[in-house]
């Protein structure tokens, strides 16, 4: 089991042969991760490769897109340039005819303009006399204007009185109404009363039921009555005092005939 040879001619020194072996071992590591660095870039090469295709052809895409808009373009500018060529000859044409009218109305300003002379003399002299006459018209306003106000005065405090008498003739309608329907009332209860003690008796109880019954109703229907009236004289006392005119007018009431 114990290597008795010589070392030479295999090694030049003892363990040459172990550390190859060793280098051998280094370099072969190295390989290994070169080659995984190598399949790394590979694809990564790959992908840009492929990204890149896909941005060439797009840039082809949008050139032929931008030659096509750029012949459009070509076109459009050829189309606009002859009508801007049109137009432009029917400019200088109609800069020609309106240089007559300038002329035409550079005589007529002129003629217009002695005119306005004339006429501006006429009225300093117009004005003269307006003036006079607007001060004299000035003082009247004053002076009417102060009858204006004391007549508005005049009527505020007539129109105040008259409301104030609309609305007393009103609240003494409703007051009168009442009253009478308050009477009608009172008395109709006493009736009531009347009969409700007489039918305390057994024996008179049935004959008295209706009598009793018409005259609960008939006290209903004047006290509604008497709402009623009420309600609308306060109604139209209301819109007097609001304002509204022509509310004076007595309310048509009906007799509720008695049982």
């Amino acid at each position: 089991e114990t290597n008795t040879l010589p070392f030479h001619p295999f090694e030049m020194q003892q363990g040459d042969i172990l550390r190859m072996e060793k280098e051998h071992q280094v370099l072969k590591e190295q390989l290994k991760e070169a080659q995984e660095k190598y399949e790394q870039l590979e694809s990564r090469s790959l992908e840009e490769i492929s990204a890149l295709k896909e941005l060439l052809k797009k840039s082809v895409e949008e050139t032929e897109v931008s030659k096509n808009e750029l012949d459009w373009l070509h076109q459009d500018l050829e189309i606009k340039v002859k009508k801007w060529q049109q137009e432009k000859k029917e400019n200088q044409e109609n800069l020609k005819a309106l240089r007559n009218t300038a002329k035409k109305h550079t005589d007529t300003n002129d003629r217009y303009s002695k005119t306005i002379d004339e006429k501006e003399k006429q009225y300093n002299t117009y004005l003269n006399t307006y003036l006079e006459t607007s001060n004299k018209l000035a003082n009247e306003k004053v002076k009417l204007e102060e009858l204006i106000k004391k007549s508005q005065d005049d009527c505020q405090e007539c129109v105040k009185r008259a409301v104030t008498a609309e609305m007393s003739v009103l609240k003494n309608w409703k007051e009168t109404e009442a009253c009478k329907l308050n009477g009608t009332a009172a008395n109709a209860e006493a009736n009531l009363r009347v009969l409700k003690s007489w039918s305390s008796s057994a024996s008179a109880a049935p004959k008295l039921k209706s009598q009793i019954d018409s005259w609960e109703i008939f006290i209903s229907n004047v006290k509604k009555q008497l709402e009623k009236v009420e309600a609308e004289y306060e109604e139209k006392i209301q819109m007097v005092e609001n304002g509204v005119r022509n509310c004076l007018a007595k309310m048509e009431t009906v007799d509720l005939p008695s049982p």
